[in-house]
């Protein structure tokens, strides 16, 4: 599993012109699944994401976490984190699950990031075509991959 975490004033999804989620400070997670994906990943990503110390305190000094300051988490499934560019100008996404496998552990992630962050969180919609608008606040971009724990 893959996610790109942005720190984000502002985010929001837009699916055929209809506002669908839109959060005000916080972070936008774009997640991408493969075959391989477990619970166990969700967990351990889960986890990871709303412990991360990327707020700042006080002193502006990133030392707070998404739990400490309050903020909302917006999940975007994200199929192309797992595009290889390794042969021709045509990403491959061989590695990104299917629908059957990856739309249960999407669901899933979302469920686990809500009882970690012990509130609801905005989502996209699964396969839409997705506008997605943000403003990111550093700016901060981190890349996880559960493949790559230790």
């Amino acid at each position: 599993m893959r996610v790109v975490i942005q720190r984000v004033r502002h985010a929001s999804v837009t699916i055929d012109g209809n506002l669908k989620s839109a959060i005000q400070g916080g972070l936008l997670v774009l997640v991408g699944i493969e075959d391989s994906d477990n619970q166990d990943d969700i967990e351990w990503l889960c986890k990871k994401i709303v412990n991360l110390r990327i707020f700042d305190d006080e002193n502006g000094v990133m030392n707070r976490s998404i739990l400490d300051t309050g903020g909302d988490i917006l999940v975007v499934s994200q199929f192309t984190l797992h595009a290889s560019t390794k042969k021709g100008n045509r990403p491959s996404y061989i590695k990104a699950a299917k629908p059957d496998v990856s739309i249960p552990l999407y669901e899933a992630f979302c469920a686990q990031m809500e009882a970690d962050l012990g509130k609801s969180i905005s989502t996209g919609t699964f396969g839409a075509d997705m506008k997605v608008e943000l403003l990111n606040d550093g700016p901060v971009t981190i890349l996880m991959d559960t493949k790559n724990k230790e």
